[in-house]
């Protein structure tokens, strides 16, 4: 037989050991931990995905408007006219990417006006169009041929995949209007 001190301490460590087991979450406690996680997910996730199309816009935007500006410098050291090519403004730009198609259109003479498009390939983007022509400037009674551009974005984003991108028109010479797109109206960014 056990002395009754050892049998105390015996009884001690089986009563310590049955409450370690009985730690742990009930499933209430899971439950509610799981319904906060998916209340959080709910109002986190929509705007993910909206910033999400939006980083994916910013590169289309970036894009046009170095092509824009590639283009007014291209205007000036090639006797005064513009190019339709994209690797001849050397701006290290890929004509397609994920998202995009760059062109470049021109109306008339390439000579007055360029259309530099960000065409968009996938669902939920925007497209670009930097528009940029030839205007004259009289500096002390001389005409100079100086060049402009601006740049625009669709007003709605596409709503398909496009295996070519969305259409996007060319600018029109001596205005400074936007051109439409797939989508309908394009409106100048500030």
């Amino acid at each position: 037989m056990l002395k009754p001190e050892l049998q105390a301490k015996f009884l001690q460590h089986l009563n310590n050991r049955k409450k370690k087991n009985e730690e742990g979450f009930t499933l209430i406690e899971l439950l509610v931990v799981v319904i906060i996680i998916g209340v959080l997910a709910a109002i986190a996730l929509p705007s993910l995905l909206s910033q999400v199309s939006k980083a994916r816009q910013t590169e289309a935007k970036q894009n046009t408007g170095a092509m824009n500006r590639a283009q007014q410098a291209y205007f000036l050291e090639n006797n005064n006219s513009f190019t339709t090519s994209v690797q001849q403004l050397a701006l290290g730009i890929r004509t397609q990417t994920d998202n995009y198609v760059y062109e470049i259109g021109s109306t008339g003479t390439t000579g007055t006006i360029v259309t530099n498009k960000g065409k968009s390939l996938k669902a939920k983007l925007k497209s670009y169009a930097g528009v940029t022509y030839t205007s004259t400037q009289t500096v002390s009674g001389v005409n100079e041929a100086i060049t402009l551009a601006f740049l625009c974005e669709s007003s709605n984003p596409a709503t398909t995949d496009y295996a070519s991108g969305i259409t996007v028109n060319d600018g029109a010479a001596n205005t400074t209007a936007c051109p439409n797109d797939g989508t309908g109206t394009m409106s100048p960014l500030k």
